[in-house]
């Protein structure tokens, strides 16, 4: 939500007004969108880092907060639980060697911020779930002492009413129950921004959809949760449930939860505000004093302020921004789907994937989305988490005969979406040499069928067969991670084993 949230609570009036705010925030924006009021094209691309802090053992530690004050920057900030950090990078152009620079950038700050974790004996860890996290560590105790964060976790227990129930099927099952939503902060992600025009939003979006399946597939890093082996990337059904407020009659009902794929593809930025308002409920009916339909008679521009609070709490994999600079309203596709790590390198490689293939995808004069139903895209999500590297997607067969088949992920990678992601990136001027590296990390993990919830698992599973326990085993897999993601090569090339 980005802002400091200060209440005493809500009462029914509060929430009467905050719904009257936002259908004129809505009606604001279409006609910001009807006037043609937003940003010129500026090829502009930012991100997000969620991390883990964890102590020598591999144990998470609970200690953002000294982090913090030692790293005393603007650009690291906290998150949700007591063991996260989330560090932001500054919107940059999309040309050039952007690659390479941002590398730099995050191998410099994630490296400084590591030094000074050391200090309190702990330590960065770029990873989707720390193997380590018990249940024990993601309880109300743990939660920031962050004001938005308390009354965030009041607001959506409230909401449910009831005890939130983790149930995941995956190699082991997991099932358990939480009283808060402070399980949500074991999901640490990686947030691609990309700032659209309104014309091109939706194409953007529609191929940002489209394409979470194979980020997945190739990116997947979560395969632990509590001790159990889930599903190749676990954030997803971890999120989902962690912050649904839906007890299980509304889920019975089809009531849509507040983490959410989506159910078609959209015509344009206002579609998806739109359903965010009439699906979801408020959570934290806290309003501004700008009446955004005067600002507009007048000849200004509206920040939509009760807009954008409402569309922070509504976690689509990929969400619509509205944002506002200087004046001047701009539209954003915030990407969700990835997990953080395992190394900057990787990080920049997922980045360089998905920002060629949405450009490449968004342009195509047949596009993909008036040929793979949405169902199928949904569907694609759903297995490229349970299965990663291995998964088989669904998708339109090659020429103009028509009609989807089932497809390995990665013969679908090296085959087709490398070659378009390529494209895209030349069509963002992106220099051949950061093109050609960055894309070839995907092209190798794919060749040997390798990311990071694969390493995970095999160099856990080795951890057992050595006679290791499975908290030792654990421990050691995270240690083991946490030294070669500091050394920066790769993980398609790190060895399998603790040692």
């Amino acid at each position: 939500m980005g802002e400091k949230v200060v209440t005493d609570g809500f009462d029914l009036s509060d929430r009467q007004r905050y719904r009257r705010k936002l259908q004129q925030c809505l009606a604001g924006l279409a006609r910001l969108l009807a006037e043609k009021r937003f940003d010129r094209p500026r090829n502009l691309m930012g991100l997000e880092i969620e991390l883990n802090l964890a102590g020598l053992d591999g144990m998470p530690r609970m200690v953002n907060q000294p982090v913090l004050e030692r790293i005393a920057s603007p650009d690291f900030q906290t998150e949700l639980g007591m063991f996260n950090l989330e560090v932001n990078i500054a919107p940059r152009r999309l040309d050039g060697r952007v690659f390479d620079r941002l590398a730099e950038e995050l191998t410099t700050g994630l490296g400084y911020a590591d030094r000074k974790a050391r200090e309190v004996d702990a330590g960065v860890v770029m990873i989707g779930i720390l193997p380590t996290l018990a249940q024990r560590d993601l309880v109300s105790e743990n939660l920031s002492a962050v004001d938005r964060y308390t009354l965030l976790n009041d607001q959506i227990v409230a909401a449910r009413g009831e005890d939130f129930t983790l149930d995941i099927h995956g190699v082991e099952r997991l099932n358990c129950t939480a009283t808060s939503i402070v399980p949500e902060a074991a999901c640490t992600s990686v947030q691609l921004h990309l700032q659209v025009t309104p014309q091109r939003f939706a194409a953007v979006w529609n191929a940002a959809q489209a394409v979470t399946a194979v980020q997945i597939a190739v990116g997947a890093n979560s395969p632990f949760l509590f001790g159990r082996e889930l599903w190749r990337e676990s954030r997803p059904p971890l999120f989902q449930q962690a912050t649904d407020t839906r007890p299980p009659e509304l889920q019975a009902q089809g009531v849509r939860p507040r983490t959410w794929f989506g159910e078609r593809w959209v015509d344009s930025a206002y579609d998806l505000f739109e359903e965010n308002l009439r699906y979801f409920p408020p959570l934290l009916p806290i309003c501004d004093e700008e009446d955004p339909l005067l600002v507009l008679d007048r000849g200004g521009v509206p920040r939509l302020r009760e807009l954008v609070l409402h569309n922070g709490t509504v976690y689509r994999w990929n969400r619509p921004v509205y944002g506002w600079v200087d004046g001047v309203p701009h539209l954003r596709v915030e990407n969700r789907v990835l997990p953080a790590g395992p190394t900057v390198t990787d990080v920049v490689a997922n980045a360089a994937f998905y920002y060629g293939l949405v450009r490449a995808l968004a342009e195509d004069t047949r596009p993909l989305w008036k040929r793979l139903p949405f169902e199928d895209a949904a569907v694609n999500f759903d297995t490229a988490c349970r299965h990663g590297i291995d998964a088989e997607l669904r998708w339109p067969r090659p020429g103009r005969s028509g009609g989807v088949a089932a497809v390995p992920a990665v013969r679908l990678v090296l085959d087709e979406l490398l070659p378009l992601a390529a494209a895209g990136l030349d069509a963002w001027r992106v220099e051949p040499a950061d093109r050609d590296f960055y894309l070839g990390v995907i092209e190798e993990r794919c060749r040997g069928r390798v990311n990071g919830a694969s390493w995970q698992a095999d160099t856990f599973h080795r951890a057992l067969d050595s006679g290791l326990d499975r908290e030792a085993a654990l421990a050691a897999t995270t240690l083991r991670y946490a030294e070669l993601m500091r050394a920066g090569k790769p993980v398609h090339t790190w060895p399998v084993g603790i040692s």
